[in-house]
């Protein structure tokens, strides 16, 4: 398989992790939460290396490519882990503000503001892994295809 097919390969999978999330959150009405939606971007900027690619497939545009999947899957990573609450999220999505110290007025404006989506909850899980989780799966398989292409030696001839 040539440089360029493998790049398209890891490219398509990009994409069709993103149909994939569309599916979720307009075909089934479950929502993202902020993490979800970051998760989302690298793999859109992997999308766009792998039209490059078509143009130029360079080292650096294939690099970039697995940079663009690996820094998803880490980000996955991270959203599982607030998920299984191994670390604490983002204060906007967690439920992790102090609300003591805060007047009622101020409680208000929060609650109003705050997303109606967690990033600390599970909403859906197959074989005992969320979405973030197999999201964090995909996406480093995408990175190693990434690397595959950049450091495919083209077949003597």
């Amino acid at each position: 398989m040539t440089r360029i097919r493998i790049a398209l390969l890891a490219a398509f999978g990009s994409a069709g992790l993103l149909i994939a999330a569309l599916i979720f959150e307009h075909g089934f009405g479950m929502a993202p939460c902020a993490l979800c939606i970051w998760q989302r971007w690298p793999h859109l900027a992997a999308v766009v290396l792998g039209g490059v690619a078509l143009a130029a497939p360079a080292l650096p545009v294939l690099l970039a490519g697995s940079a663009a999947a690996a820094t998803s899957g880490g980000i996955a990573v991270y959203h599982t882990g607030v998920e299984r609450g191994w670390f604490q999220g983002p204060t906007a999505c967690s439920g992790t503000i102090d609300f003591s110290a805060l007047t009622a007025e101020e409680l208000l404006d929060r609650v109003l503001a705050a997303p109606v989506v967690r990033c600390d909850e599970v909403p859906w899980e197959m074989l005992g892994l969320s979405m973030a989780s197999w999201n964090a799966v995909a996406s480093f398989a995408l990175a190693g295809l990434w690397l595959a292409a950049a450091f495919r030696v083209a077949p003597a001839r």
